[in-house]
């Protein structure tokens, strides 16, 4: 009997081993297979999106659950069944998504309004006029981001040898660079055979645009930029950073240069600092040498202070607007919209103190076209200022200022706000059909009727202190000098499509520039003719004339 029950259950024993051996195989062939599948998308995946490997990105916890389903998919159809891992798996995938949309939820707004009003500390006793010093006209930007464009275009034209191989970027990014306000911009491959051709030594120069005299400038490099957004494969600069920083966010690289004029990207790394997704932030920036591609991460208090824009303009603008908004909570800004500001449509930048300012208005939700005060923040520290100056709306100054040369069809491009005379001004350019800059305009804030046109900034400084004086504004003290004397030295430049004449006259060391418009015979002055001219002197070393006359 014994031989019997060892035979029988001995040969069950073997049975079932051999059984669950059998169905282990092809169990762990499956799944190995779909591992591999998986891993290789994911790694194909990555190159392309460059995902930062992190927890706290929504974007990449979906494209992990969505890795998951995936698997667990493949492994189902290669194993030819749905089991215990495969449940546990799919679950996962949906702990993953409940994650980031309750996350989402319990970080917005309705539940922390207190919290991204207080994102932005908001300096509400600034005094503008301590902060704005009289502007000086031989410093008052006067290219913005298209005239930038057009004038960087221009240049890269001339240069026979790079039209054909490469093309400009349109970033444009406005920084300051030596105390004056710059527009720079990269230059880039035209296409894959040019780069093909050219990657070999990199891109060879950028383009900078002085926004005060509009000249650009094509800067030759030494040795070629290596990384860049337009160079391919491990030398694009978002995944370059990807790879040497695999779970840093950060935001889209921009281009700048340093003091000497070295070519970096500057890329702001953030995170979420309310709930899990809520109330983005800057907390950094990695610094990436576009030539060697050497990359240094810095802290937010710690990013050198050549380094401009650190802080997107489009988080500034959500934070101002969160601070307007909930400054009573978060179901004021739906019924009652107490006390509710908001942010005007338009922005700009602003050169102050060796740094880089978003400017924008603030007005009322309730109120019509008119600011109930502005917003300067330092992008680079977010140091943030308001300034309660009520007056027009941007886009009732641009209307004005157009109103002023309709007949000439000018278009108006969005304000800079300045301290000219003592006021709060809207400072704007006025272009041709064609995007060039023809004339330009000081509008008064507090009254938008109160506005100036001249064909040089000079010019149209001159005319608005007059108004101001009439108008009984203030009483603006600027000295208008008048000279007449010889020429001694005299050459053309053409800047922003238009003829300027930089000229020196006995006795005076000033250099003195004319444009075009003021004398149709300034074409036939040469050396030893005598002039008679008028300018504001402000004891620069050069001087534009409001006035000349010949002879």
């Amino acid at each position: 009997m014994d031989k019997v029950f060892e035979r029988f259950f001995g040969k069950m024993g073997e049975n079932h081993q051999s059984d669950f051996f059998n169905n282990r195989q092809p169990q762990k062939k499956g799944t190995l297979k779909a591992a591999i599948i998986v891993i290789l998308f994911f790694l194909i995946a990555e190159y392309f999106t460059m995902l930062p490997l992190n927890l706290r990105s929504p974007d990449f916890v979906f494209f992990l659950s969505f890795c998951l389903i995936i698997f667990v998919g493949l492994r189902s159809l290669f194993q030819a069944s749905f089991d215990k891992v495969g449940k546990v798996l799919v679950g996962l995938a949906a702990v993953f998504i409940a994650y980031v949309f309750i996350g989402q939820l319990i970080s917005s707004p309705i539940f922390h309004a207190s919290s991204y009003q207080k994102q932005l500390n908001v300096d509400k006793k600034a005094d503008f006029y301590a902060d704005n010093p009289k502007v000086n006209y031989q410093s008052i930007p006067v290219v913005d981001k298209d005239s930038a464009e057009r004038l960087g275009d221009r240049k890269m034209g001339e240069i026979v040898d790079y039209v054909s191989q490469f093309e400009v970027d349109d970033e444009y990014g406005q920084i300051n660079y030596k105390d004056k306000p710059y527009r720079v911009t990269t230059i880039s491959y035209s296409d894959f055979i040019k780069w093909f051709t050219n990657h070999g030594e990199g891109l060879p120069a950028y383009i900078r645009v002085d926004m005060v005299t509009q000249e650009s400038e094509v800067v030759r490099l030494k040795e070629g930029m290596k990384y860049s957004h337009s160079d391919l494969f491990f030398r694009n600069i978002n995944r370059h950073i990807r790879v040497h920083y695999p779970t840093k966010m950060f935001e889209n690289p921009s281009f700048e240069i340093d003091d000497a004029g070295n070519p970096y990207w500057i890329a702001p790394t953030y995170t979420y600092k309310i709930g899990l997704f809520g109330g983005k932030d800057i907390t950094g920036a990695i610094l990436v040498n576009a030539i060697d591609g050497s990359c240094q991460y810095y802290n937010i208090d710690k990013v050198p202070t050549w380094v401009d824009r650190v802080y997107p303009s489009n988080l500034l603008l959500t934070q101002l607007e969160n601070w307007g908004q909930y400054t009573n909570g978060y179901f004021n800004t739906i019924f009652s919209q107490k006390g509710v500001l908001k942010p005007t449509d338009g922005y700009n930048y602003i050169a102050l103190n060796d740094d880089v300012y978003l400017y924008t208005g603030l007005t009322s939700v309730s109120s019509d076209a008119s600011n109930v005060g502005f917003a300067l923040i330092n992008m680079r520290t977010k140091e943030a200022k308001y300034y309660a100056i009520s007056g027009a709306e941007e886009f009732s100054a641009m209307s004005s200022a157009e109103g002023k040369v309709q007949n000439l069809k000018y278009t108006a491009t969005f304000p800079i706000l300045i301290n000219a005379g003592g006021q709060p001004t809207y400072f704007l350019s006025l272009k041709d059909s064609a995007g060039l800059v023809k004339s330009y305009a000081f509008v008064s804030v507090e009254n938008y009727q109160i506005v100036a046109v001249g064909n040089s900034v000079a010019e149209a400084e001159k005319e608005y202190y007059q108004l101001l004086n009439d108008n009984g504004k203030v009483k603006v003290d600027f000295e208008t000098k008048s000279l007449k004397a010889k020429i001694t030295a005299i050459q053309e430049a053409v800047v922003n499509g238009n003829s300027h004449y930089y000229f020196k006259i006995e006795g005076e060391d000033k250099v003195f520039i004319a444009p075009i418009s003021l004398n149709s015979e300034l074409p036939l002055l040469k050396v030893g003719d005598q002039v008679s001219i008028e300018f504001v002197d402000d004891d620069s070393a050069s001087q534009t004339v409001s006035t000349l006359k010949i002879g």
